[in-house]
């Protein structure tokens, strides 16, 4: 879904997230301010929270910062466009995993194309875990990429999106962030963000692979209070002194995630084992590893060179784990 002109140039005048009053949004937007009222009643029944007081005017509960497409686009070198087959900014849309896994159905020659979206209404995490997604505040963004060879070559990929993901935070400023196997993105102990991959295609043949990424960048904790665990934002992280751009943060991600993934069936997942290993948040821990309907405890002992997990059982023997969620136990 896509907003119309006047609801973006609506929030762009409130995105400093101060009070404007009606007679001048009114004024700045050239329609009345009875025009104004509906536009603030329909991004309000969209989700987004704008403020109303008498005598102050309208404003959102923060400042944000409206994704730009060609602002984006520009900040991608020469290389990254020419792996990128098509980039998608939408304001509103139920899941980007779900809108390019359908495109990778109906149009399974597509590959190197990107959604992302300002907002998602039905966005999932692992085991189909609700994603919350508040309008402009966070990163939800899904490559899709067509690989030659067949799912059973791709095992170690979502470990090694992780890798990107890292690097791309590195980029931008963001230190001492973790990777807790398979798909998370912590930061002292916290969730920081997630990835979901989902493949499709022959076994043995080419196939496409839908990688979705969701990052905690500036969320409130309002809007975060349906989170059912620790959680951060980039923002927290850096401190609220800093002003961080979304954009910036975005191109990076971009420029990682295609980097990684075109040179995947090459390098496969030993070209990034060593890295994941530098950033495993996980080592040494004692976890419940929960694999179906069974449970078992153990210490974290890294993964192996596949990617597979390591856990210590109570016994001693150690045993690989190809897939499973892991629940940390108290210090």
């Amino acid at each position: 879904m896509q907003f119309s002109d006047n609801q973006k140039a609506l929030l762009q005048y409130l995105s400093d997230g101060n009070f404007h009053s009606g007679t001048e949004l009114a004024v700045n937007l050239s329609m009345t301010r009875s025009a104004v009222w509906k536009l603030i009643h329909a991004l309000n029944a969209l989700g987004i929270e704008i403020i109303a007081l008498n005598a102050k005017g309208y404003r959102l509960n923060a400042p944000l910062e409206l994704l730009n497409l060609q602002v984006i686009k520009q900040a991608l070198s020469t290389d990254t466009l020419a792996l990128l087959g098509r980039l998608e900014l939408h304001d509103q849309m139920d899941s980007t995993n779900r809108y390019l896994s359908e495109l990778a159905h109906t149009h399974p020659e597509e590959s190197g194309v990107i959604c992302v979206a300002e907002q998602q209404t039905a966005g999932r995490g692992r085991r189909g875990r609700p994603w919350v997604s508040p309008f402009a505040r966070n990163i939800y963004m899904s490559l899709l990429w067509r690989f030659e060879e067949g799912p059973a070559d791709l095992s170690g990929l979502s470990l090694a999106i992780g890798v990107a993901v890292v690097r791309a935070l590195k980029q931008q400023g963001v230190e001492e962030v973790g990777l807790k196997w398979p798909n998370d993105i912590y930061w002292q102990n916290k969730k920081l963000g997630g990835i979901l991959l989902e493949v499709s295609g022959e076994s043995a043949g080419p196939c496409s692979a839908v990688i979705g990424v969701g990052l905690n960048v500036n969320m409130s904790q309002d809007e975060a209070e349906a989170i059912d665990q620790e959680w951060i934002d980039v923002q927290g992280i850096i401190g609220k002194e800093r002003v961080f751009s979304r954009g910036q943060l975005l191109a990076s991600m971009i420029t990682t995630l295609l980097e990684v993934t075109a040179n995947y069936t090459q390098d496969c997942f030993s070209a990034y084992v060593d890295e994941w290993r530098k950033y495993d948040c996980m080592q040494g821990r004692k976890v419940d590893v929960f694999i179906g309907n069974k449970t078992v405890t153990g210490h974290i002992r890294g993964i192996d060179d596949g990617g597979l997990l390591l856990l210590e059982t109570e016994t001693g023997e150690i045993k690989h784990y190809a897939s499973g969620e892991i629940s940390f136990h108290r210090p």
